[in-house]
């Protein structure tokens, strides 16, 4: 029988990993990501902010993170999504740093609302992405962005995940594209990534409706202040542009 001999480390080309977080970011948008992604060859995964320091998640978790304009650049952009979307999406310097990472980027990914993020960064002009079923319709506001209901969609070397769950998909997927179906499937077989939910309440299609309009109550108290904050980003892109 043939075995593989093992690859020595110094064959492994470094793949530099920024996950581009805020304060109130949604932890499983990226630390599902970050589970997967960790394990590509020659993987080295960051948590970067603006200000760098400690970042407090909306759940109440906290992260020590870089600062994002420290980091030179990356293999692989991934910008996670959560309640700090909003004011994320008018932090020019947050906006700045994505839009300079993406351009020195091999991959360009997004969780959830994070597609908001890289609309607002005009990284979406001319292709179809992925976002929350809930705020998926704000990505028309960013001119040339194509909103996609699929839970993970590519276009080019952009990879958006949709809800907070489907950023596993999501990194299993750019996972087959840097180290082949073969490590992806590995990945998965070792984390035992085998979904099996309790609930078929996942989508706005399979709720009940009383459990969809106890959702949307929830979330639209949140959405007059988050379109508003998308539309000015949206106004800013093209003025700049």
């Amino acid at each position: 029988m043939t075995t593989l001999a093992p690859v020595a480390p110094s064959s492994i080309t470094p793949f530099p990993i920024v996950f581009a977080v805020y304060p109130d970011v949604t932890q499983l948008d990226f630390t599902g990501p970050h589970e997967v992604l960790s394990k590509l060859p020659g993987a080295r995964c960051l948590l970067a902010s603006c200000e760098g320091g400690r970042v407090m998640a909306d759940g109440g978790l906290c992260f020590d993170t870089q600062r994002l304009s420290e980091i030179e650049d990356c293999a692989l952009l991934c910008v996670p999504g959560g309640y700090g979307v909003t004011s994320m999406l008018e932090n020019a310097d947050f906006i700045a740093q994505l839009r300079r990472l993406a351009s020195r980027s091999r991959f360009i990914t997004s969780v959830c609302s994070g597609s908001l993020l890289l609309g607002a960064a005009g990284l979406l002009y001319g292709k179809r992405a992925a976002c929350h079923w809930a705020w998926r319709d704000l990505l028309s506001e960013f001119d040339g962005v194509i909103p996609d209901t699929a839970r993970v969609v590519r276009d080019g070397n952009v990879f958006t995940g949709g809800g907070v769950t489907a950023g596993i998909d999501m990194a299993l997927t750019v996972m087959a594209e840097v180290a082949g179906n073969a490590h992806a499937q590995a990945v998965t077989l070792g984390m035992e990534y085998a979904p099996a939910p309790p609930f078929n309440a996942g989508r706005p299609e399979l709720a009940a409706p009383a459990i969809l309009a106890t959702v949307r109550k929830r979330l639209d108290s949140a959405r007059e202040q988050r379109q508003i904050a998308v539309q000015r980003a949206a106004q800013a892109l093209r003025e700049l542009v």
